[in-house]
């Protein structure tokens, strides 16, 4: 039998890709490859910087190739595309799960749905279904919560809201990420738990969303894809889930038959970020079915597509990978694609249905954000000044690609005289932290907020006791006792961490997460009590 010819081999492995790209137009690398048979893109914040320009440019690719699959992380909250600018109008998950309105959940999902489909986005990456633990430093408010039973009920009914919206959903990030405690974007992490404890915590929620249950649009589960997690879970095998045979396996027990999808492969985690290679091959040796190949924002984005295809085409080849193997994934996108033409055709599309969408996203947003956001502690004063804010986070959201500033934004919108610190741009190293304690001193000449000081509020995240976020806000606390504080972190780890400052628990507001509908409920908790009619304790 003849060697396939390098169009046939091409075309195979175009079939399994999903890269990223620079920019808000498609490179000309990239049309070729769509109209060579590439399954897909990955559209990130930096491709989509307002509606509009995100339906020209879904319309320019789906043009060139009308069942590209083109794919975002739009999770809502902390992790947003399509609002990445601006903030996102939907609080997310762990805002969902604190409500635990199930209704609700579902109609954010189909609100979220409509506007993905209206600027033209087929596949939405989301929804998160780990069943976070305290100190997650990926996860946190991504997730509904911790508990396995609210995380599958929150995760299903999100998941259903989309699908009636007319998008695509990929339940993430399987068979969980939840309890790790590194950022698969920078290392390597592992899930040391016994099958029984993946069986008892992490897979109930995956296994719901791939439960048919009769309520779909189109019979179809609650996930129509499913992401694989760069974690290693040694109970089901020693390579990272997303390249491990034996995950795949598992999905494929649970009842999965849509395309399983790797996370980025440009993460730290399984690669050096810039030769996807190698770790794309094992990937499809491990049952993947589409790999998510990331972007360096970059010229590199195109040597990162070429490192994949090289070596795909390469191990086609030598017999590493077949022709079948490839075309059995490539099936699997197909019938994805079909569901979802059929999905979101009564969906309206194009820029005026994105920004009447948008609204209507914003309109569910501010009802879950109005119910989720609260105070603990003692009572948040009204602030009649214009406050001081001090943001503490050190790390980097890398899921989210920034440290949002959105509660920064809304305080300066309600208090237009108010100071950041730091600065836009700045960071708040050990210097400028010591610097800022001096200057609260001196403004105070001691310990009481006096006349004349302005009120100080905190943003914090993960104020773990021990760690330098607590102990800096333990520094502010003891200059500042009357602080307050916004945790846009997990709420109840928040509480109990800011319950262990030597000052105490101050006043608090947990936003359940940075978007700019929770940022906007955080604040209308700082304003005078004849701003704050209808949000509360």
């Amino acid at each position: 039998m003849s060697a396939p010819g390098a169009d046939v081999v091409r075309r195979a492995v175009l079939g399994v890709l999903l890269p990223g790209f620079s920019g808000s137009t498609p490179p000309g690398w990239l049309l070729a490859a769509a109209r060579d048979g590439l399954a897909g893109v990955v559209l990130f914040a930096h491709n989509t910087p307002d509606l509009a320009t995100t339906a020209a440019l879904t319309a320019r690719l789906h043009e060139a190739a009308p069942d590209l699959l083109v794919a975002t992380d739009e999770e809502g909250g902390d992790v947003s595309r399509l609002e990445a600018a601006a903030g996102s109008s939907l609080p997310g998950a762990a805002a969902l799960g604190a409500v635990d309105d199930a209704g609700l959940t579902r109609d954010a999902g189909e609100a979220l749905g409509r506007l993905l489909v209206a600027v033209g986005v087929d596949l939405d990456l989301a929804p998160v279904l780990d069943v976070d633990a305290p100190g997650n430093p990926v996860i946190g408010v991504r997730a509904f919560g911790t508990d396995p039973d609210l995380v599958a009920r929150h995760g299903a009914a999100f998941a259903r809201g989309l699908q009636r919206g007319g998008a695509g959903t990929c339940a993430k990030h399987f068979p969980g990420h939840g309890s790790t405690t590194t950022d698969s974007h920078l290392e390597l992490p592992v899930v040391d738990a016994d099958l029984d404890t993946l069986h008892r915590r992490d897979l109930v929620p995956f296994a719901a969303a791939l439960a048919t249950d009769g309520v779909g649009t189109d019979d179809a589960p609650a996930a129509d894809a499913l992401m694989t997690a760069h974690v290693v879970v040694p109970a089901l095998g020693p390579a990272p889930a997303s390249l491990e045979p034996a995950v795949a396996a598992l999905a494929r027990e649970l009842g999965h038959a849509g395309p399983v999808i790797t996370d980025a492969l440009d993460m730290r985690a399984v690669s050096d970020g810039a030769d996807v290679g190698e770790v794309a091959v094992r990937a499809v040796e491990g049952g993947a079915d589409l790999l998510c190949l990331g972007t360096t924002a970059g010229r590199e984005d195109e040597a990162l597509f070429r490192s994949a295809v090289e070596a795909l085409s390469d191990a086609v080849r030598t017999g590493r990978l077949t022709l079948e193997r490839l075309a059995a994934s490539r099936r699997r996108t197909d019938a994805l694609a079909a569901r979802l033409r059929a999905r979101r055709g009564f969906v309206d599309t194009g820029p005026d249905a994105a920004l009447r969408a948008q609204e209507a996203l914003a309109v569910v947003g501010a009802e879950i954000a109005r119910r989720a956001v609260r105070t603990v502690g003692p009572a948040v004063p009204a602030l009649a000044d214009a406050p001081d804010v001090v943001d503490l986070r050190l790390r980097l959201d890398h899921a989210a690609g920034r440290t949002a500033t959105h509660v920064q934004r809304a305080v300066q919108e309600r208090w237009p005289g108010a100071g950041l610190h730091p600065g836009p741009g700045a960071r708040l190293d050990d210097a400028r932290f010591d610097q800022l304690l001096d200057q609260l001193r001196e403004r105070l000449l001691g310990r009481s907020a006096g006349p004349g000081a302005a009120p100080l509020v905190v943003v914090t995240r993960e104020p773990v006791p021990g760690g330098a976020e607590h102990d800096r806000l333990a520094a502010l606390q003891r200059v500042r006792p009357d602080l307050v504080v916004v945790h846009t972190g997990v709420p109840e780890a928040g509480e109990r961490w800011l319950a262990a400052l030597p000052g105490g628990l101050p006043p608090t507001v947990l936003a359940c997460g940075t978007g700019r509908a929770n940022a906007e409920a955080a604040v209308a908790l700082l304003a005078p009590a004849t701003s704050r009619a209808g949000v509360g304790r």
